[in-house]
């Protein structure tokens, strides 16, 4: 006989209390359930279920044995679950969340490459700078900047934002350029919460790490618009660089304080943790990591 089948078994007979209410629903005649509690006794050596005309109850062994048995039956149901998700394909609608900026010029277009690889799944896309809450609002998975404090979330880390120093070669001109972080503190400096400190901005360079109070009569809650206060020449800004990366390209804007690094922030795909892993939010992670990772 199959042991397993066997477990399973003697764990409806455990459940249902007789070995009649278990042939019923396991659809064997008693005879069946019997042989399979007799093989799983032999095998031991030690009775498993006391026998009586009315009701079938554990020995002190049966009980010990049936959590075990129990362990055993669902890493089995997840071993098969695991192999079924894996030979079905991705399909159905996924919502996802992240910030305006990052999900406008890069998170949208790379949604694209994963649509066409999966044509049975659709994506809602939701942008927004603040913190949405992830069961309450419905979404299977959210890309955050910064470190994960929420227990009920699963993460992968992707690789982290990297900031960079920048202005127009107008404001320069006018103003002169920078060479070390303590001269930002006599320039105009667009503040944008995604990197900023307050109105303090943190460097690593030769001397080791500096802070630097900078002084902001501009205060802008997008990225967008920060890079488009920049490009207008209204003073250097602090922001990370995939967003800033064809403006240096072109020459529109000109990086600053090369000796220096600033700060980087984490950046993680979070998915709750006790959503099922479909197939489509799978592909989704493994996408994701493959794109940014």
């Amino acid at each position: 006989m199959d042991r397993l089948t066997s477990m399973s078994v003697f764990a409806r007979v455990a459940d249902l209390g007789s070995f009649t209410a278990a042939a019923k629903e396991l659809r064997m005649s008693p005879t069946m359930i019997g042989k399979h509690i007799r093989f799983l006794e032999d095998r031991l050596g030690s009775q498993l279920i006391n026998r009586s005309t009315r009701r079938q109850g554990l020995t002190e062994l049966g009980r010990s044995y049936l959590d075990h048995c129990r362990q055993l039956l669902e890493q089995a149901e997840a071993g098969d679950a695991l192999v079924e998700e894996a030979l079905s394909a991705p399909r159905g609608k996924l919502r996802v969340a992240t910030s305006v900026a990052f999900g406008s010029y890069s998170l949208a277009p790379a949604l694209v490459r994963f649509m066409k690889r999966y044509p049975d799944v659709s994506v809602d896309l939701i942008l927004s700078d603040r913190m949405v809450d992830l069961l309450e609002e419905g979404l299977d998975a959210a890309i955050r900047v910064g470190t994960l404090t929420d227990s009920t979330m699963m993460s992968r880390s992707l690789s982290p934002y990297t900031g960079v120093v920048c202005a127009a070669p107008s404001y320069l001109a006018e103003r002169g350029t920078p060479t070390q972080p303590a001269d930002l503190a006599r320039h105009e400096c667009l503040r944008y919460p995604g990197w900023s400190d307050g109105q303090r901005w943190t460097f690593s360079g030769p001397e080791g790490e500096v802070h630097v109070d900078v002084a902001s009569r501009l205060f802008i809650n997008s990225a967008f618009g920060i890079r488009y206060a920049a490009l207008a020449g209204a003073g250097i800004v602090l922001m990370r660089d995939e967003l800033l990366a064809d403006d240096i390209a072109a020459g529109r804007l000109q990086v600053l304080l090369p000796n220096y690094t600033t700060q980087t922030r984490a950046r993680q795909i979070l998915w709750p943790k006790h959503r099922k892993m479909t197939p489509k939010l799978r592909a989704l992670i493994d996408f994701i990591v493959e794109t940014y990772g």
